[in-house]
């Protein structure tokens, strides 16, 4: 096995752990805190699944992110950028870097307050932006895989 071939293995790893962990929140998880009837208890639950999948998902961006540059600099991919036919390039460093800043950024230095505070006045509108949010996360993750893999193999949209 080649260095390129470990690195795509990593990268591909790393985006399963990811997508799959925000897929899990956004299709099964948010919907059925949402159904709970104490707010107290469902912020709660969201707090205490956060804090676990958190370093997870921090970690899984380091990977996918370190290993897609890797590929990127040791296959010299650089022109890639600038042909639209491999737009999926471009969504994937753009979805890496929306994830990223969330992740480490905006979450810890914002997001808990500012989710915490809203919570407490109104749980419901709070957990439906979070959910929304997710789900607009998530189709923007799963369009670019999908491009990403029918780029790969050949068929070119454009």
């Amino acid at each position: 096995m080649n260095d390129v071939t470990f690195a795509r293995a990593l990268h591909v790893l790393a985006i399963v752990l990811w997508v799959g962990g925000v897929g899990m929140a956004t299709t099964v998880l948010l919907p059925a805190l949402r159904r709970l009837p104490d707010s107290g208890q469902r912020i709660a639950m969201f707090q205490d699944i956060e804090n676990r999948f958190g370093p997870q998902a921090r970690l899984s961006i380091l990977v996918a992110g370190l290993s897609g540059l890797y590929m990127l600099v040791r296959m010299d991919l650089w022109d890639r950028f600038t042909s639209l036919h491999y737009w999926w390039m471009h969504a994937m460093v753009l979805v890496w870097l929306i994830f990223a800043i969330m992740l480490f950024v905006i979450e810890p230095f914002v997001l808990h307050r500012h989710f915490a505070a809203h919570a407490k006045v109104n749980p419901d509108a709070a957990f439906r932006k979070l959910h929304s949010l997710h789900i607009v996360l998530l189709v923007l993750a799963l369009v670019t895989i999908l491009g990403a893999m029918m780029g790969s193999h050949g068929l070119f949209l454009g």
